[in-house]
């Protein structure tokens, strides 16, 4: 069965729980309104505790929302976890990684990586992107399924290089996909001593 169906009707059951508690109304909002003239000096009493009572309450049922909200959030991210573990089980599991060392020889423009001859990746790379790449993010660009024996990755780099000319290298790596999970790593660096960028690729075991 797809990780989906079973996973929906959890998250769809969590989120109507947040809208009817942020729809639910303090039980001091439906407090009827006094009918006769009689009742005027009672509600007139209890008007000061009823004020002061308001916040308080106002402010537990935020409180059990958020408890609400933290609670789906949390579910949520476990249930991911979950279907990736499902769907991409360790035996056939195959990632791959872009990160950036310095990156003052190159601006990435865009990123684009075959799989045995097939496309599984074509990204364009906001200034943001390539800003977080430079602080040391580390970006995943695929995940998936591939069977044991030997295979081969090739990876094409377009950007900016030195002097701001138009840039783009190719980088390539053959492994062989066992019984574990393959981690796959796009590297570009600067090379000081040659004043140009530098791509490789390093496959971890």
């Amino acid at each position: 069965m797809n990780a989906h169906a079973l996973f929906a009707p959890c998250l769809r059951f969590l989120t109507a729980c947040v809208v009817v508690c942020s729809a639910q109304a303090p039980a001091w909002a439906a407090e009827p309104v006094a009918a006769s003239a009689a009742a005027e000096p009672a509600v007139a009493a209890s008007a000061p505790d009823t004020a002061a009572s308001a916040p308080a309450e106002s402010q537990r049922l935020d409180e059990r929302i958020q408890a609400v909200k933290g609670d789906v959030i949390r579910l949520n991210r476990d249930l991911l976890v979950l279907e990736e573990e499902l769907l991409f089980p360790a035996n056939t599991q195959v990632a791959v990684f872009v990160s950036m060392d310095v990156g003052k020889l190159f601006e990435l423009d865009s990123l684009q990586v075959k799989l045995d001859d097939k496309l599984i990746a074509s990204y364009l790379y906001s200034p943001l992107e390539v800003q977080a790449l430079h602080r040391g993010g580390m970006q995943r660009v695929y995940l998936g399924n591939l069977k044991s024996g030997e295979h081969e990755v090739v990876a094409f780099f377009t950007g900016k290089g030195p002097h701001f000319r138009d840039y783009k290298r190719g980088a390539t790596v053959k492994f062989d996909k066992g019984t574990e999970p393959k981690y796959i790593e796009l590297r570009i660096k600067d090379s000081t001593g040659k004043l140009q960028p530098e791509f490789d690729v390093k496959v971890w075991q």
